[in-house]
């Protein structure tokens, strides 16, 4: 069942500029319809996992894009180069998306100094907190690649803080919201009539599953995540297990993903979708 507001949740939400008029004018009544993939073990125990489609329709201000540590810089150059080239495909998508009407979530962790002036910022720290429900305990089998070695291709790169902001080839729109905190995250959803979260950017093992603001944390809290597929990337060497290419290893994770956390889409048919 879709989340809906209360006419007084509403009226407070629009006071607390949750809601801004122009983004309620943008959406309207509308729907999105969005085309799913996901994965199902029809025979249980077989291992054996099945691609099933579907399609998702749900009200324009009822979808977010939460976009995961899209930072400056990375200490794998290599993780670097890939990012740098997502951001030319990911703006235009993000920018598509906030013309619609839909809300959009800035997430680069550890940088939240960066931004401690912007509005963006303020409207997240200002908002009234809500509480979670109880985490819904659900199974979390092991990634199917290795990356305990930290997962980068690119030889001699060592482990250090180097990010200090979000790309600067991501636009953050006056009414687009900036957090690191998943408890933040959760309340700007609720209060905004949020159910529903697609989620993109780095890195699909690590931080777009485990950061408290992505994927298993909102799902174990009852927010219906989407992953955006071919706008992410996996911290994956391929000289390690399964040591198959970068891209395989990427597509294997998201095939994790789609088996145990949340189905997923493609940029575009989210923009066309949009239309």
């Amino acid at each position: 069942m879709e989340s809906h507001l209360s006419r007084r949740e509403l009226a407070l939400a629009l006071a607390a500029g949750l809601i801004p008029g122009r983004l309620r004018a943008a959406a309207g009544g509308r729907r999105i319809r969005l085309p799913l993939r996901s994965r199902v073990e029809a025979f249980k125990e077989t291992g054996v996992w099945e691609e099933v489609r579907l399609v998702r329709e749900v009200p324009f201000s009822g979808v977010a894009i939460l976009i995961c540590d899209m930072w400056d810089k990375h200490w794998c150059r290599g993780a670097s180069a890939r990012v740098d080239e997502m951001v030319r495909r990911m703006a235009p998508v993000v920018d598509k998306a906030r013309a619609a009407g839909i809300r959009i979530i800035h997430a680069p962790s550890d940088v939240m100094e960066f931004y401690k002036d912007y509005p963006q910022r303020k409207r997240m720290l200002e908002l009234p907190q809500v509480e979670p429900p109880a985490p819904v305990a659900l199974p979390d089998p092991k990634l199917p690649i290795d990356d305990s070695d930290g997962g980068c291709d690119t030889e001699g790169d060592k482990v250090v803080y180097v990010w200090t902001r979000q790309h600067a080839g991501l636009t953050i729109g006056q009414d687009d919201v900036i957090s690191d905190n998943g408890r933040q995250v959760y309340s700007f959803l609720k209060h905004s009539g949020i159910g529903n979260l697609l989620v993109m950017g780095v890195h699909t093992n690590m931080c777009v599953l485990n950061r408290t603001f992505a994927i298993k944390q909102m799902t174990r809290w009852g927010i219906r995540c989407i992953l955006v597929r071919d706008l992410t990337d996996t911290m994956y060497d391929p000289k390690d297990p399964p040591q198959v290419s970068h891209d395989e290893g990427t597509a294997l994770v998201v095939e994790h993903i789609e088996k145990h956390w949340c189905p997923s889409t493609t940029s575009a048919e989210l923009v066309s979708a949009l239309r």
